[in-house]
């Protein structure tokens, strides 16, 4: 007895392309991917943030650059500051404003001797009280003098000194601002530079990432197509397939058929 099979196939041209598909997806999948290709990389700092870095570390600049105007500033605000302002020459000053005014206290003296002379009272008492008497407005007006002349001379020095303290803490509070903004501008311009840095380097991993995937990109998108097309052609074509009878079903055929002629011969001749 014949042993008839019923194949339901797709068509000829979908196995043709998914025998390729697989011969594909066998050769890409055989060697493992080099992810080392398109690792990500960081970009380095720029020089110009080292140097920032560097400003900002550096003795007598960035952090602490005020120390020395700070220290500078307390020497002109004790109680002795004003002696570096001091003139050099208010002594002098002072000391030939004082000979002048004994010149003219001295003339004063004269005068009184004067008036003494022409009033008959010449040697007497009373020139001797006037003559004490304009010594000792003469004597106090010296001393008023000299106070003055010190005093005006204290005050600028003081005043001085006040500026110079001024100045300093100014310089205290500018020179870091100075350093700081070109700390800023250096980190600034190093950080422009680093970050075109860092995107070329994107750029590149991304391409080579690209170009890493793009036969498994390529076939999955084969992949899809053909599942597509296979998905719409169902049941399409259909074989049948008899396979050559083995030796015992030949013989139980032979069997079967020699029975049959004896049961016909015997049904003759009864």
């Amino acid at each position: 007895m014949a042993l008839t099979q019923s194949q339901i196939l797709p068509a000829p041209f979908l196995t043709d392309i998914t025998k390729d598909y697989a011969k594909r997806l066998g050769g890409v999948g055989a060697a493992p991917l080099d992810t080392g290709a398109f690792a990500p990389t960081v970009a380095p700092r720029d020089q110009y943030q080292t140097d920032a870095y560097t400003m900002a570390g550096t003795a007598g600049q960035g952090i602490g650059a005020y120390e020395p105007y700070i220290t500078q500033a307390g020497a002109y605000s004790g109680p002795t500051a004003y002696q570096d302002f001091y003139s050099p020459y208010q002594d002098q000053v002072i000391d030939e404003t004082l000979k002048e005014y004994d010149v003219q206290a001295q003339k004063g003296l004269a005068g009184i001797g004067s008036l003494a002379a022409k009033s008959g009272n010449l040697g007497g008492g009373r020139e001797g009280v006037m003559r004490s008497e304009y010594q000792t407005k003469s004597d106090l007006q010296r001393a008023l003098l000299d106070y003055q002349l010190r005093n005006q001379g204290f005050m600028q020095a003081n005043q001085l000194a006040g500026q110079a303290f001024g100045q300093q803490m100014n310089m205290a509070g500018m020179v870091p601002q100075l350093e700081r903004a070109d700390i800023a501008g250096l980190e600034s311009a190093g950080a422009r530079s680093q970050a075109q840095d860092q995107a070329e380097r994107d750029a590149a991993r991304e391409t080579a990432r690209l170009k890493a995937y793009e036969p498994y990109e390529r076939l999955g998108y084969l992949g899809s197509g053909i599942g597509s097309m296979l998905s719409g052609y169902p049941a399409q074509f259909q074989s049948s397939v008899q396979p050559n009878p083995t030796p015992l079903q030949t013989a139980l055929g032979i069997g079967a058929v020699g029975s049959g002629i004896l049961g016909n011969l015997k049904g003759l001749y009864a």
